[in-house]
């Protein structure tokens, strides 16, 4: 990114709802989400929608409503 993370959502933020971060723990956020957005960024082609975890499907069928 060309520019901190937090520049470009206050800039966002601005832009859609004309505030700015009211105090430091918004600002603090902003920032948090520059650690998630490599963390994904990481992940880039790792995996296709088709390969998510057989867990899930699991899960799903674990909490399928049944007839009576």
């Amino acid at each position: 990114m060309e520019k901190p993370i937090e520049d470009l959502v206050k800039a966002q933020v601005a832009q859609w709802h004309g505030v700015t971060p009211p105090n430091p723990s918004a600002e603090e956020a902003a920032k948090a989400m520059a650690g998630l957005i490599e963390s994904f960024e990481k992940l880039r082609g790792e995996l296709r929608f088709e390969d998510e975890p057989s867990s899930f499907e699991a899960a799903l069928l674990e909490t399928k409503e049944r007839a009576p």
